[in-house]
């Protein structure tokens, strides 16, 4: 990809307005300059909501057919187990005849806002008319949402009949490796074979940690984002954002274009120094893309967005906070890049399309309202980077006079920094515990929450259903009108299981 000729802002008098309101506008220090590495730039609501999270089959049939893949999928190794390679499901893929090779990808990593990034490059390719396959974990609700066609969550049955179709070439490669396949490489297995059925124009796909050995990571992916790197799986990926970083970067391919959220600066100085040697394009959230304005509204966010082609004003967002804001940013880069904007073409996108795209988003369990009277909103953050983009946004998108906390968290995790970042917005919290085997004891997590809120603030109940009561009443003791609402977090599976509860699905 050829650079387009550097703008005037490049010149040693001239100040770009854009870093100034991007300063002004996050948190997150936008200057990456100094760490230049010679890599190429780029330059150039009313009632309970309706997202996409599906219900068990209607059909009995259907159910039992499901239930029986997810028990055979369950006596495989889970999520946290892992034999750090791509030697297993690079066999898978070989035995199926390179399903992943048939369509061009958008590969997506980072620690926090990877599915909503996702969700929303789905929708702008869609909006585009291309046919998209969207690979994404862990799931809220149901398993069948980590596998999306055209928007929305591959149906059941053809969730069933994927994982028939591809189950002897499984047994095949569990029978040749030390290892059988894990439950994450099978299900990857399953959506790119899914995806090349269907077959899409394009696949965007999150890792499921890490990168270089992470199970997606046997496609190449034209376009490859990094969203804001953190810590988490310390244990698995490093200590620190750069040696996170040197993981991550795995999914940057030769000749890729790499599109970067704003990063601390040893994580940036890591992916810079890949893309350099792979002799990919890069381009940097604050400098070459980002965020120019944004304002709260009714039901979200009023954007405007400086994209690779120029800006796009006016975009309404229907997710809170700023971080999503930034998701949005990184989004709109990304399908750029993967159009050419920048590199082979100087224009924007249509801003009508763009605009039409991002106002139908939406990321269930994010800062998702679930019921009101007094307001109760699912956020899955689960870790401290996390807990704190979710606790400024919750103090800028709603006018909480008293706030709940709901928390079951997972016991690898730092819970915490979990609680420390939501302490100063809840008056009182509610720790309880999911059904996983990986959630906190709640009466472990009592006495951690303690510590960080005092005895006086902490009320303990192991089960989900009477921590959701307990919180709702301790919300409802203002009166009706008193602006009382419930935030419940802490992980995915806690979130999940309380929309169950919440809204009634099963």
């Amino acid at each position: 990809m050829s650079e387009l000729p550097p703008d005037s802002s490049d010149q040693p008098d001239a100040r770009d307005p854009f870093e100034e309101i991007v300063e002004a506008e996050t948190d997150r220090d936008p200057d990456l300059a100094v760490i230049e590495a010679g890599s190429r730039t780029l330059r150039t609501q009313g009632g309970p909501p309706q997202p996409d999270v599906p219900a068990r089959p209607e059909d009995p049939e259907v159910d039992r057919a499901l239930r029986e893949v997810e028990t055979e999928l369950a006596t495989r190794w889970g999520e946290t187990k892992l034999e750090p390679s791509v030697t297993r499901i690079s066999a898978l893929m070989d035995v199926l005849g390179d399903p992943q090779r048939a369509y061009p990808s958008i590969h997506i990593t980072g620690t926090n806002g990877k599915t909503s990034t996702a969700r929303m490059i789905e929708a702008l390719l869609g909006a585009f008319e291309l046919r998209t396959g969207r690979y994404t974990s862990p799931h809220v609700q149901s398993i069948t949402e980590r596998i999306s066609m055209d928007g929305g969550p591959i149906p059941a049955e053809r969730f069933v009949e994927t994982y028939q179709d591809i189950k002897p070439y499984v047994e095949m490669v569990d029978a040749q490796q030390e290892y059988r396949l894990s439950f994450f490489e099978v299900l990857t297995g399953m959506a790119y074979a899914a995806f090349a059925d269907a077959p899409v124009d394009v696949a965007v796909v999150e890792v499921g940690m890490g990168g270089s050995w992470d199970a997606t990571n046997v496609i190449d992916g034209d376009v490859a984002v990094v969203t804001p790197i953190s810590l988490d799986h310390t244990d698995r990926l490093g200590a620190t954002p750069g040696e996170i970083a040197t993981e991550k970067a795995g999914i940057v391919k030769q000749g890729a274009t790499v599109i970067l959220a704003q990063q601390p600066v040893d994580a940036a100085q890591v992916l810079l120094k890949k893309a350099v040697e792979v002799d990919a394009t890069v381009a940097r959230e604050g400098l070459e893309f980002g965020v120019v304005a944004r304002q709260v509204a009714v039901g979200g966010q009023l954007l405007t967005l400086r994209g690779l082609g120029g800006e796009y004003p006016e975009v309404y967002l229907p997710l809170h906070g700023a971080h999503q804001a930034h998701n949005a940013a990184v989004a709109l880069a990304a399908v750029e890049a993967f159009f050419g904007v920048g590199s082979q073409r100087a224009e924007t996108l249509d801003p009508d399309t763009v605009r039409k795209a991002f106002a139908a988003v939406t990321s269930p369990g994010r800062l998702e309202v679930v019921r009101q009277s007094p307001t109760v909103v699912l956020d899955a953050a689960h870790n401290p980077a996390g807990a704190q983009v979710t606790a400024e946004a919750i103090g800028e998108a709603f006018d909480f006079s008293r706030l709940i906390g709901v928390v079951g968290a997972s016991g690898d995790k730092d819970v915490r920094g979990l609680l420390e970042a939501f302490e100063p917005i809840f008056a009182e919290i509610v720790v309880t515990q999911n059904s996983s085997h990986r959630s906190m004891d709640a009466d472990e997590l009592a006495a951690i929450a303690v510590e960080v809120f005092g005895d006086e603030r902490v009320q303990v109940e192991p089960r989900l259903p009477d921590a959701l009561e307990a919180a709702i009443t301790l919300a409802e003791e203002e009166g009706e009108f008193s602006g009382g609402g419930v935030l419940v977090t802490g992980s995915v599976i806690t979130v999940g299981e309380a929309r169950l509860l919440l809204l009634g699905r099963d």
